[in-house]
């Protein structure tokens, strides 16, 4: 495949890898084939980010191997944007690339990864489309205060992020961003990090967000790129 479309797998997931986290299996990036495409998922169980690029030979369906941390790090730090071909080589422990006269070789993570799919939301019934960068220049304003807690209150006309807590004593951000949506308010809290690095990771001028209500993840995607996608668990208000 081509050397640019395997660093993209890397950079649109890399950052929702766990860090030093009990279950062992999440400190590592999954890749996984189907007959036409390979995908990378990555999640640290507060939130998860898919990614899908066309294979050009295809691929056999169903294999499943996870790159440790490290291994992701070091591959993001040779690989570069040319249409160079690599080949990726997946044994029963480890993982190679060979890209022109470099080979890396990294050992995989022994563990089952979870079944992700389940925490994808499925047509949210509700769909906000914000500017990419509008939004996420607000959310950095907003997260001069303290603590990371967003809260996104969303109605016909604007969409509202702001710090949560609401003790006098305590600081207060607030931004106001135009977006498009239809239905009724809803209020939902999200550690604003989270939100932050999925935005960075997105291409294009607009985001599309789903929700469902606010207990429930919110689906981040690009409005031009359905090949990525970002899940984001809510916070407790």
């Amino acid at each position: 495949m081509p050397q640019k479309d395997f660093k993209k797998l890397l950079e649109k997931t890399h950052f929702s890898m766990a860090q030093q986290d009990v279950r062992y299996y999440l400190n590592g990036l999954l890749l996984e084939t189907s007959a036409k495409s390979l995908r990378s998922v990555a999640t640290d169980g507060h939130r998860l980010a898919v990614c899908e690029v066309d294979l050009p030979e295809g691929g056999k369906s169903g294999q499943q191997v996870i790159v440790p941390r490290k291994g992701v790090l070091e591959l993001q730090r040779i690989l570069g944007n040319e249409d160079q071909t690599l080949e990726v080589a997946i044994g029963s422990n480890h993982v190679r690339v060979q890209i022109g006269d470099i080979r890396f070789t990294s050992k995989l993570i022994d563990g089952r990864f979870p079944e992700y799919g389940r925490v994808i939301p499925n047509n949210p019934p509700l769909l906000v489309t914000a500017v990419r960068d509008d939004l996420r220049q607000a959310l950095q304003r907003a997260a001069i205060c303290p603590t990371r807690n967003i809260v996104a209150s969303v109605c016909g006309e604007a969409e509202r992020a702001d710090d949560p807590v609401a003790q006098p004593e305590q600081e207060e951000a607030e931004e106001e961003v135009e977006v498009s949506y239809e239905g009724g308010e809803l209020e939902i809290g999200f550690n604003v990090n989270y939100l932050m690095d999925a935005l960075a990771a997105i291409d294009g001028p607009d985001v599309l967000i789903g929700l469902t209500d606010g207990n429930s993840s919110c689906l981040i995607r690009s409005a031009g790129d359905a090949g990525s996608k970002y899940v984001v668990m809510p916070m407790r208000l």
